[in-house]
C-alpha cells in the first residue's frame, strides 16, 4: 500500500482518449497531450477542415503537424522504470456476463475467483491475500459466480453448509437444529461427495453408452460402405450382362436381316431371269406374227402357196400356260416367328424381373425393428396422400386439394388419359409408397355398396371392368371393403371377413421392406382389423374405390 501511495498520479500521464499511459506522446497547440496514434485517428474521423482538441474543443486550421514530445516521452520512460504501472488491459475490465471484483472501486476488474467462505469475488490483485495468508488459504475458492448470495440462508443470514435429505434442500446450521431438527441432515460437503459419486457412475454409464453407440455408428458406416460397394458392383455387372444381351439381340437381328435379304436377292434374281426369258419369247412371237401377217397379205396365190411351207413351226413355250405365284407367307412367317420370340422374351423378362425385385427387396442389413404400437407411434410415419386426377374414374369427383373423392351420379368432364380407370370407380394416389408409411382415410357410406381402401402396384390394368382392374381381385392389389356394418379383406379374388369395431376412420400401416400391411379401425383407440405378411416387389400406391351409391365419400386425412 505504501508503495502504491508513493507512486505519482498515473492519471496525469494517461491519454484521455485511450485512458492508458501515453505512447509516443504529442502535444497540441492548446497544451493537451495525447498518444500520437489516438489523436491522429480522432482527427481522421472528424469533418474535413475542422480539427479540435478532444478536451477543450479548441479548433485548429489547417491540421497541425504533430511531432513527438520527446521531453514528455523521456519523463514517462523514467517514471515507468520507477514503478508507474500501466492501466490494466481493457479485456481485464468487466463486460456483459462477467463477474465483477467486489473489492475494486470505480471501474471494476473481472473476478478471477469467488470465495465460498467470504462470499465475495476477487480480481487477480485482490485475490493475493487469499493466496498468501495462511488462514485465508483454507477458504474454498471456486470459479467466479454471481450467485454467491444464494448460499446465504434468508431466515438466519448464515451460510448454508448443511443439506436436508428429507426435504432435499440446502440449509444453514441453525435450520438443522430448529425446523429441520428431526430430519436426515448432513453437511453439504458430504452430500456433494455422495452425489459426486453418483454423477461419476452416471457419467461412466453415459460414456460406456457413447462408446457402444460409436461402435454401432462405425459398424453402420462400414455397412453403408459395403452396401454402396456391392450395389455399385451389382449395377455395373447387371449393365454389362444386359449390354451383352442387347448385343446378342442385335447380332441375331442382323443375322435374320441378312438371311432375309439373301433370300430376297435369290428370289428376285430368279424372277428377273424368268422375266427376261419371257420377254425374249414375246419378241420371237411378235416376229413370227409379223411373218405370218406378210404371208397372209400376199394376194398372189402362187406366191402364197410357195412360201407357206417355208414357215417354221412354233416352238414350245418355255413356261406353263399360267404362272402360279405362291403367296408370300414365308416372309410373314418370319415376322410371326420373331414376334413369338419377342413374346417368350417378354415372359422371361417379366418373370425374371419379379424374381430380381424379390431378391433385391430381401437385401436388408439391419435386423427388423419392432413395429409401432400406439397411435402416436404410427403418426411418426404419417404420409400425406393426394389423389391423381389422371387416374380417377369419370364418376368420381376429387376435392379438398385432391384428398377427397365422392361418387357422382353424372360423369365428370375429365380428358382422356391412359392411366384413367375407364369402368371401375377407382382412383390412385400421386405418391409412391416405400419404407414405413401410415395414413388414415375417413369413409362415409350411405348405401349398401361400401367404400374400399386399397394399396396396389402401379401396373394394375386400367381399361375395362375385369378382375385385372379391380382392387383386391388380382395379385397386384390388396383392399379392405368398408360397409355399414362389416369389413371384408380382398386379395387375388379371395374374400376374408374381418371382425372389429366399425369406425368411420380406417388407418393403414405399410412397412414395405418388411412386407407388412395392416388395417386399423381408428377411434379413441386403434384396433387391428387385418394384417398380412408378404413380399412387395414394386413400390405401392394408395387407392380407394367408391361404388355405385352417389354421395359416398373417402377422404385422406391430414395427420400433421
Amino acid at each position: 500500500m505504501a508503495e502504491q501511495e508513493n507512486q505519482p498520479d498515473r492519471k496525469r500521464f494517461c491519454c484521455t482518449i485511450c485512458l492508458d499511459l501515453l505512447k509516443d506522446p504529442v502535444t497540441t497547440g492548446c497544451g493537451h497531450s495525447y498518444c500520437m496514434c489516438c489523436i491522429k485517428t480522432h482527427w481522421d474521423n472528424e469533418v474535413r477542415g475542422s480539427y479540435s482538441c478532444p478536451q477543450c474543443r479548441q479548433t485548429f486550421k489547417p491540421r497541425p503537424v504533430l511531432v513527438k514530445n520527446t521531453m514528455l516521452a523521456d519523463s514517462l520512460e523514467e517514471l515507468q522504470k520507477a514503478g508507474l504501472q500501466a492501466a490494466p488491459a481493457d479485456h481485464c475490465y468487466t463486460g456483459p456476463g462477467d463477474v465483477a471484483c467486489d473489492i475494486c472501486t470505480g471501474r471494476k476488474l473481472k473476478a478471477l475467483k469467488s470465495c465460498l467462505v467470504c462470499l465475495a469475488s476477487y480480481c487477480e490483485k485482490h485475490l493475493q491475500r487469499h493466496l498468501q495468508s495462511a488462514p485465508l488459504k483454507k477458504h474454498k475458492l471456486v470459479e467466479p459466480s454471481e450467485k454467491l448470495q444464494e448460499n446465504i440462508c434468508s431466515r438466519h443470514d448464515e451460510v448454508m453448509k448443511m443439506f436436508c435429505r428429507t426435504d432435499q434442500q440446502c440449509i444453514c446450521y441453525l435450520c438443522s437444529v430448529e425446523e429441520h431438527k428431526d430430519h436426515d441432515t448432513v453437511s453439504a460437503a458430504e452430500e456433494r461427495t455422495e452425489r459426486q459419486r453418483e454423477l461419476g457412475l452416471r457419467r461412466q454409464t453415459i460414456q460406456q453408452r457413447v462408446q457402444h453407440t460409436e461402435k454401432d455408428v462405425k459398424l453402420l458406416q462400414q455397412k453403408e460402405e459395403a452396401v454402396n460397394v456391392y450395389a455399385d458392383k451389382a449395377v455395373v455387372d447387371s449393365e454389362k450382362i444386359f449390354t451383352e444381351l442387347i448385343r446378342l439381340l442385335e447380332t441375331r437381328s442382323s443375322d435374320v436381316k441378312q438371311q432375309i435379304r439373301s433370300q430376297q436377292e435369290t428370289e428376285v434374281s430368279r424372277l428377273r431371269e424368268l422375266q427376261e426369258r419371257l420377254k425374249q419369247e414375246i419378241t420371237a412371237l411378235k416376229r413370227k406374227d409379223h411373218e405370218l401377217k406378210q404371208l397372209s397379205d400376199t394376194e398372189d396365190p402362187y406366191q402364197f402357196l410357195l412360201n407357206y411351207p417355208s414357215l417354221s413351226p412354233l416352238s414350245e413355250s418355255t413356261h406353263s400356260s399360267s404362272i402360279r405365284i405362291l403367296p408370300l407367307k414365308n416372309f410373314e412367317d418370319v415376322t410371326a416367328a420373331v414376334s413369338q420370340i419377342r413374346g417368350r422374351l417378354q415372359d422371361i423378362l417379366s418373370k425374371t424381373e419379379t424374381e430380381i425385385f424379390q431378391i433385391v427387396s430381401k437385401v436388408d442389413v439391419l435386423l427388423p425393428q419392432p413395429g409401432p404400437e400406439t397411435r402416436a407411434d404410427f403418426l411418426k410415419y404419417s404420409q400425406e396422400i393426394t389423389l391423381d386426377p389422371n387416374t380417377a374414374n369419370r364418376y368420381l369427383l376429387l376435392s379438398e386439394g385432391n384428398r377427397k373423392v365422392t361418387h357422382m351420379s353424372k360423369k365428370q368432364s375429365y380428358s382422356y388419359h391412359p392411366d384413367r380407370f375407364t369402368c371401375l370407380p377407382q382412383v390412385l394416389s400421386r405418391e409412391s409408397l416405400t419404407g414405413r408409411c401410415y395414413w388414415e382415410v375417413e369413409v362415409e357410406v350411405g348405401g349398401i355398396a361400401g367404400v374400399g381402401v386399397a394399396v396396389t402396384y402401379n401396373n394394375i390394368s386400367r381399361s375395362g371392368n375385369s378382375n385385372e382392374c379391380e382392387f383386391g381381385c388380382n395379385d397386384k392389389s390388396w383392399s379392405l371393403s368398408c360397409y355399414r356394418t362389416r369389413y371384408i379383406f380382398h386379395y387375388n379374388r379371395i374374400m376374408t371377413p374381418v371382425s372389429g369395431p366399425r369406425s368411420s376412420r380406417v388407418g393403414v400401416y405399410l412397412d414395405h421392406s418388411a412386407g407388412v400391411l395392416s388395417f386399423y379401425s381408428v377411434s379413441d383407440t386403434m384396433t387391428l382389423l387385418h394384417r398380412l405378411q408378404t413380399t412387395f416387389t414394386q413400390p405401392l400406391y394408395a387407392g380407394v374405390w367408391v361404388y355405385c351409391y352417389p354421395g359416398d365419400t373417402a377422404e385422406f386425412c391430414k395427420l400433421k
